[in-house]
């Protein structure tokens, strides 16, 4: 199965996007070569660029206290267990916590790096990084991989109270919504969502052995996939056969 997600307001889309550069940057910095150490270093810097927007930190913050208030508001419900919501809750203060103690933009200290803001500057220009334009940063890749590590793991660091707070936040929000199984008639879905249910983000989990590939489009009203199949040549044509997929709608 092959999950595809959608978001249905900026704020998710710029939140996904944020843990794709996460992600990477973990996969990255656990490996060992001098290569996988460069990108994620370019990683580092993209995450940097999605988080220069000035109310990022402010709408992460604000979601964190939104879904405290949500979960504090089951207290006493014999349904819920309070261990479990202790533990969520505690989660949400310490994100919020950590990320109010953090001085301005994410990896706005990493600026004030001259080596690295040297560094970014020529990773914009096709091959900027070579070791005659850049020979400390070539020296820096030949150090050990444990070296490279620890320096990737000290500019990271900046960075985790963010990432923290984005990966709990997404979590809640997958965690809302239950799968659906549905058919894709003809290779088309559509469905009209209730009002007053501010719905944020689509998940959407198909059998890769089907080779379709979804083309996802909606808004707080309606939502529409339209199957597509790619030929030899890569191009994307509508499949005409009815396809099953689950959906989860999450709020």
């Amino acid at each position: 199965m092959i999950l595809y997600e959608y978001p249905f307001n900026e704020r998710i889309r710029t939140y996904l996007r944020l843990e794709h550069l996460f992600n990477r940057l973990a996969e990255l910095s656990s490996r060992d070569s001098a290569l996988d150490h460069h990108y994620a270093l370019t990683t580092i810097f993209e995450v940097m660029d999605v988080g220069s927007r000035a109310d990022l930190k402010s709408d992460v913050m604000k979601d964190l206290e939104k879904q405290k208030q949500v979960f504090n508001s089951y207290r006493g419900n014999p349904a819920i267990a309070e261990g479990a919501l202790d533990e969520v809750i505690h989660g949400l203060e310490h994100c919020f916590s950590a990320l109010n103690n953090l001085a301005g933009k994410a990896g706005q200290s990493l600026t004030e790096n001259d080596w690295l803001m040297s560094v970014r500057s020529r990773m914009g220009i096709p091959g900027g990084t070579c070791e005659f334009d850049l020979p400390a940063y070539y020296a820096w890749q030949n150090m050990t991989c444990s070296r490279r590590q620890i320096d990737i793991s000290r500019w990271s660091e900046p960075l985790a109270p963010l990432a923290n707070a984005i990966h709990l936040l997404l979590k809640i929000l997958r965690e809302s919504g239950s799968a659906q199984k549905m058919i894709a008639t003809g290779g088309q879905f559509q469905q009209n969502l209730p009002q007053g249910k501010p719905y944020q983000l689509l998940r959407m989990r198909i059998d890769s052995s089907l080779d379709l590939i979804p083309e996802i489009s909606g808004n707080r009203l309606i939502v529409m996939i339209r199957l597509m199949r790619q030929d030899s040549e890569e191009r994307l044509h509508p499949s005409a056969e009815d396809a099953a997929f689950e959906l989860t709608l999450c709020s």
